[in-house]
């Protein structure tokens, strides 16, 4: 009778407990009433998942009182999240309609490595989606993203352009795919492109600020993550999208395609591209040699366990393209035309070159985990090995006789592998901690050899990034250990080795119901790259004679961003002011060695010599989105920047001029149609060695119609650009004073995807 008694009270008790928890349920569509099977429903705070029947509805049962967020996500429409509270006892309903062209998407992985809300993010995001992605359709993801709020291009033509985040460049910008590095060299010179796919992208995210603590110091600036993929998403059946687009400005023309099958515990993976483009036009005329070709494709296999997954990739991407003007710049094109001159022949009828570079990349990736483990201190783990075989040659040609030959091959070999343990929730605690590394091999041939002999660079670091969660407050905070070593295979170069460590910490508040205030600290170092420290000869790439500094110390960066947001049905907002302060900050210095207040230059070139000193860059950015009803919407961009050297009180080169974009979201069932103005200032405030740009204004118009059905959605696409025509200067350009931007034209695409 005495066990009996205890175990009815057993059974009150657990029945008791249980029901101090709530159920989540609801369904999630698309257009408000069509259902989308095998949609992932999510509560981003515990990471739960669970998938829709063929009706579009879920639940999520056992959930503890509290205040969640909901994401769903289907591949190929614009994920979405809803806050909901849960009290003891109840069910909370919480439905979800998707689109697939929305003004931004709602949640980010990069800036946690764990997928969560961009509201919630303590670090601003920029999130761009698949349809967006195919309106802007460039072989370059600098040409993709220029528009975004706080982010602008570095170009030498549209084949290489780079995206340029808050004013920083370079080294300091880390592109990375499916949180990866890409094993390229393109943060170092400004005619080498990243070998990445944008229009096959699921979404790329920018993270603005510095990063160091999750990716290291070559994220001083920020990070740009294009993602393929969800590395530990399994879903049976198949799943694919195709797209085909179509330009005239540049006679584009490209098509995307891919698909994910999974059977049992296995999911099969596969996608292939290719684009082209020819010289493009502008108000001015045809740009010669501006014209690009690529080529890419990946297949893979994972096996998708209940609590573990791994996936093999094998990628490879391959692409050509002009260099508009840089066979001027070519220091012994200069002695083809003497002996040409000396032969008998016409000043005005010597040799000219086209410069053009040819790419290839081939990388190997493996990667997989654990989750929702039942350890008292790890929820999960993530991992990958990545290998990437990088090479390309710079291809000069004579254009009279149509011959070429290679004049410099670059070779980089990389491996890298990273680590992130998820921890178990402890009260208010959460957070996050790893390691990662790479090891690379760098070597230049050729006429443009800017090293002897192979550079080897080796990196190790650990990090931590830990939250508390007080309901209206959360902080964040961790750091970060580095250490970077250089072997030079010359014996006349010094190996270096750089530790250092980065840290920050940020407090979020909620003010109001959907409103927040958030501010950021942050201590970040950068070592100094391979190419600051041992380059020496003529780059045409940055347009100048680099003479690497062997002595360059840290780089350190102490910086505060301060951010406002609302999130609301009908409105969203942020509003961002940052500053961040840099000691021993690495620029090319001009060369004046025979004091005649010129610049010195060197085949052609202006001599640099790679030097540090103080600097600063202070700035502000707003985004903001209104929907008026369910046909009138609006939207306002503007961002700023002001960088230069505080000692010396000079201006750094290539900032972007202050920027405003705004215009109307206008929407009639599936049909979205975004006229936009886009104004640009003068930027007056330039280095000594730099010409000013005038300010402009753009007209642009895009729209997307939408065919949706249970199963697939097609999706058809317009981007009218630059409708009057207007002559125009990217200030980030290296060629900008040769080559004006594009002129008038318009893109079409077409998509099909499957779910």
């Amino acid at each position: 009778m005495r066990s009996f008694f205890f175990f009815s009270l057993l059974l009150v008790f657990s029945v008791t407990a249980y029901a101090q928890n709530g159920t989540i349920s609801g369904k999630v569509t698309y257009g408000g009433s069509t259902p989308l099977h095998d949609a992932t429903v999510q509560i981003m705070q515990t990471g739960r998942t669970v998938r829709t029947d063929a009706e579009g509805n879920y639940t999520i049962p056992d959930v503890a009182p509290g205040r969640y967020t909901v994401l769903a996500h289907v591949e190929g429409f614009s994920d979405l999240t809803r806050a909901v509270v849960v009290t003891a006892g109840s069910d909370v309903r919480a439905d979800l309609n998707l689109r697939v062209a929305a003004l931004q998407e709602q949640v980010t992985v990069t800036a946690t490595g764990t997928e969560q809300s961009v509201f919630d993010s303590f670090q601003t995001v920029n999130s761009v989606g698949s349809t967006r992605i195919m309106q802007k359709a460039a072989t370059s993801i600098g040409e993709v993203l220029e528009s975004e709020t706080g982010v602008a291009k570095r170009s030498f033509g549209p084949g290489p352009s780079r995206p340029v985040i808050r004013g920083f460049d370079g080294d300091r910008v880390l592109v990375v795919q499916d949180g990866v590095r890409t094993g390229s060299l393109a943060s170092q010179s400004g005619d080498h492109a990243e070998p990445v796919d944008p229009v096959g992208a699921e979404r790329i995210e920018v993270l603005k600020g510095p990063a160091t603590l999750l990716y290291g110091s070559n994220a001083i600036g920020g990070v740009v993550n294009v993602i393929d993929h969800h590395d530990n998403d399994f879903v049976s059946g198949f799943r694919g999208f195709l797209t085909g687009i179509a330009g005239s400005a540049d006679k584009q023309a490209g098509f995307a395609g891919g698909g994910e099958y999974g059977y049992k515990n296995f999911m099969f993976r596969g996608k292939a591209g290719a684009q082209r483009s020819g010289n493009f036009s502008t108000p001015e005329g045809i740009v010669p040699n501006s014209r690009s070709r690529s080529n890419n494709g990946s297949f893979g296999l994972g096996y998708y366990g209940e609590k573990a997954w791994i996936d093999g990739l094998f990628a490879a991407d391959i692409r050509k393209f002009g260099v508009p003007y840089a066979g001027e710049f070519h220091g012994h094109h200069e002695e083809h035309k003497h002996e040409h001159l000396l032969a008998g022949g016409d000043e005005h009828e010597h040799e000219e070159l086209d410069v053009s570079l040819r790419s290839r990349a081939y990388n190997t990736k493996v990667s997989g985990g654990f989750r929702d483990l039942t350890n008292p201190y790890l929820r999960g783990m993530q991992y990958s090995l990545f290998y990437s075989d990088y090479k390309h040659d710079e291809i000069e040609t004579e254009i009279e006789h149509n011959e070429s030959e290679i004049a410099t091959v670059y070779k980089n070999k990389t491996f890298s592998y990273r680590t992130l343990f998820e921890q178990q929730r402890a009260g208010s605690l959460t957070g996050r901690f790893g390691f990662e590394g790479f090891n690379r091999n760098y070597r230049v041939d050729g006429e443009e050899q800017l090293v002897n002999g192979k550079i080897a660079h080796n990196s190790f670091s650990a990090y931590a990034l830990e939250e508390i969660d007080l309901k209206k407050v959360k902080f964040q905070f961790g750091g970060r250990i580095e250490n970077n070593r250089y072997n030079p295979e010359d014996p006349l170069l010094n190996s270096r080795s750089f530790t250092a460590f980065s840290g920050g910490a940020g407090i979020n508040v909620g003010l109001w119901e959907g409103g927040a205030l958030v501010a950021n600290y942050t201590h970040s170092t950068r070592a100094p790259a391979l190419e600051e420290l041992y380059n020496h000869g003529p780059h045409i790439g940055n347009m100048t004679y680099e003479v690497g500094n062997n002595a360059l110390k840290t780089e350190r960066s102490n910086g505060i961003d301060v951010s406002l947001r609302h999130i609301s049905d009908k409105f969203r907002l942020t509003g961002d002011i940052f500053h961040y302060s840099i000691s021993n900050f690495v620029y090319l210095a001009a060369v004046d060695e025979d004091g005649d207040g010129e610049p010195d230059t060197e085949d052609g070139l202006f001599i640099g010599n790679y030097s540090q000193d103080n600097a600063a860059f202070t700035g502000a950015e707003l985004s903001a989105e209104a929907s008026f009803n369910r046909f009138v919407g609006a939207f306002l961009n503007f961002d700023t920047v002001r960088a230069r050297l505080t000692d010396r009180d000079e201006n750094l080169p290539r900032i972007p001029p202050a920027r405003v974009r705004l215009g109307l979201d206008l929407r009639y069932n599936d049909l979205t149609v975004r006229p936009e103005v886009v104004f640009a200032a003068k930027q007056k405030k330039v280095s000594p060695l730099e010409t000013q740009t005038d300010g402009y204004g753009l007209l642009n118009i895009a729209g997307s119609y939408t065919i949706g059905r249970q199963h697939h959605a097609h999706i058809f696409s317009v981007n009218a650009y630059n409708l009057t025509n207007k002559l125009y200067r990217n200030h980030l350009s290296f060629v900008k004073d040769l080559v004006p931007e594009i002129g008038r034209g318009i893109r079409f695409g077409y998509t099909i995807r499957f779910f």
